[in-house]
C-alpha cells in the first residue's frame, strides 16, 4: 500500500514584525523527569534522518511542515514553493555541517516573506526547522534568522521529548553573540555562555558541552544525532551538457552537476560488482536498445570517456544520448551508490549503519519520459525501504506516482 499523500497550501501573507521570536524561559520548559527513556519492544531505527521540514516563514512558505519519507516528491505548478522547499533543507544541511551564514544565504533577503513588515528597529528575517529522528527519538531543530539589517541567527532552539535542550536568545544587538543556555540537570538546571551568531550552535555544542552530567550527555547525543542526518545531504542536478564530454581522472567522487559521471564509473565498476550489475540492469529499463554494460574507456590525452556496451561488440558514446537518458543514468548512479562515491560532506566518524544519505533532487523528472521516471521513483522507493539512501525530489505534476508503494506525495498550491 502507498504512503498516503499529505497536502500544504503556502501562504504568502506575514502579518506581524518577521524577525522571529524563539524565546522561552529554559529553566520552565526544562522537565529532568522527561529524559527517562521509553522501553517499547518494537526496535529502534538508529540511522539518523530528517522526516520532517518546518517552514514556519520562509520566502513564499508560512506556517508548514512538510512530512519527509523514504522518498518524497514535492508536487505543485511553477510558483508553488517546490524549489524553495529543497532549498531550505539544503541550507539546513549546510549549517549542520558547520557553514558561515552568510555563505548559506548569499540573499538572505529574498528568504524573508514578501508580506514581512519590519519591526521598530528595521528588521525582518525568517524561520525554519527540521525534526531528526534516529536513536535518540524525534529531535527537533528551529532557528530564527534576522535577514535585515545584519545578516545573524537570532535564536535557536533544540528539543527532545519534551525537553529544551538548547536555547540561544540574541540579547545585545551590539554583540555579534547570541546567549545560549543548554540543559546540564547537574547542579545547575543549565548552562549558560555565549556562541557566535553566523553559526548553528547545535553543530557547535561538541565543542561546548563537557558530557558530565546525565543532561549534558543527552545533550551532545541529540544534537549529534541532529547534526549526522543534517551533513548527509547530497543536492544533486545531473547536468547533460556537461555530461558529455571526456573528463579527466580525479578523485571518482560524483559531483552534484554528474558531470565527472565517466570518472566515478571508472572508479566503481570493479569495486562493488553487485552494485553496478545493479545499476546495469536499471540501464535496461531506461536506454532505447539492448544495454549489457556500462563502461569507462581511457583516452590518450588522460580523459576518460563512458560507454554503454550493446553486447554485440558495439558501444555507444554516452555523449551519444539525450538529455532524459542522460539524467536517468547519472540519477539511477546516485541512487544505486552512497556516500563513499558521492561527493557529499558526510561524518565519518560515524558508522554508516548510524547515518542515512538522502538525496535533493529539483526537477526529479525533468526530461524523463514515463518509463524512465516511474523507473527511477521505484528505485528510490527500494533504496529507501532498505535504509542507507533517501530521496526527495521536486515535480511539476506527481498523478503518475500514484500508487507507488513507500512514497510520500506532498502537494503544494501555488
Amino acid at each position: 500500500m502507498a504512503v498516503p499523500s499529505a497536502s500544504a497550501e503556502s501562504s504568502a501573507s506575514c502579518g506581524a514584525s518577521a524577525v522571529p521570536d524563539l524565546s522561552a524561559s529554559t529553566e520552565s520548559a526544562v522537565v529532568p523527569a522527561q529524559l527517562a527513556r521509553t522501553s517499547e519492544s518494537a526496535p529502534v531505527d538508529v540511522r539518523a534522518r530528517i522526516t520532517e521540514l518546518r517552514l514556519s516563514a520562509f520566502a513564499g512558505h508560512r506556517r508548514v511542515a512538510f512530512p519527509l519519507g523514504a522518498a518524497t516528491l514535492f508536487a505543485g505548478p511553477s510558483g508553488a514553493g517546490k524549489s524553495t522547499a529543497l532549498g531550505a533543507y539544503g541550507a539546513l544541511a549546510r549549517l549542520g555541517g558547520g557553514a558561515w551564514l552568510a555563505e548559506v544565504f548569499p540573499d538572505p533577503v529574498a528568504c524573508v516573506p514578501e508580506r514581512a513588515r519590519p519591526d521598530a528597529e528595521g528588521r525582518r528575517g525568517f524561520r525554519i526547522g527540521c525534526t531528526a529522528d534516529g536513536a535518540e527519538g524525534p529531535v527537533r531543530l528551529d532557528i530564527a534568522v534576522q535577514a535585515e539589517p545584519e545578516l545573524r541567527i537570532v535564536g535557536e532552539r533544540l528539543t527532545a521529548r519534551g525537553v529544551v535542550l538548547l536555547e540561544t536568545a540574541l540579547r545585545d544587538p551590539g554583540r555579534r553573540t547570541v546567549q545560549a543556555a543548554w540543559h546540564t540537570a547537574g547542579s545547575a538546571p543549565v548552562t549558560r555562555a555565549p556562541l557566535p551568531d553566523d553559526r548553528l550552535g547545535t553543530a557547535l555544542l561538541p565543542l561546548r558541552v563537557a558530557g558530565k552530567t546525565d543532561g549534558q550527555r543527552h545533550v551532545l547525543a541529540a544534537a549529534e544525532q541532529m547534526v549526522v542526518a543534517l551533513r548527509s545531504v547530497f543536492a544533486c542536478d545531473p547536468r547533460p551538457e556537461y555530461m558529455r564530454t571526456p573528463v579527466p581522472t580525479g578523485t571518482g567522487r560524483l559531483m552534484p552537476g554528474c558531470d565527472n559521471l565517466a570518472d566515478v564509473l571508472w572508479r566503481t565498476r570493479f569495486e562493488c560488482g553487485r552494485r553496478h550489475s545493479a545499476l546495469v540492469e536499471a540501464l535496461r529499463a531506461g536506454c532505447a536498445g539492448p544495454v549489457t554494460d556500462l563502461v569507462a574507456e581511457p583516452l590518450a590525452d588522460g580523459t576518460v570517456r563512458a560507454l554503454l556496451d550493446r553486447g554485440d561488440g558495439f558501444r555507444t558514446e554516452l555523449a551519444r544520448l539525450g538529455d532524459g537518458e542522460l539524467r536517468y543514468v547519472a540519477l539511477a548512479l546516485v541512487l544505486l551508490t552512497g556516500p563513499g562515491v558521492l561527493d557529499v560532506d558526510t561524518p565519518g566518524e560515524v558508522p554508516d549503519a548510524l547515518r542515512t544519505l538522502t538525496v535533493l533532487a529539483d526537477g526529479f523528472d525533468r526530461a524523463l519520459d514515463p518509463v524512465q521516471r516511474r523507473a527511477l521513483l521505484g528505485m528510490a522507493a527500494r533504496m529507501g525501504e532498505r535504509g542507507h539512501i533517501r530521496c526527495v525530489g521536486a515535480v511539476s505534476d506527481a498523478s503518475w506516482a500514484a500508487g507507488t508503494e513507500g512514497v510520500t506525495v506532498v502537494h503544494l498550491n501555488a
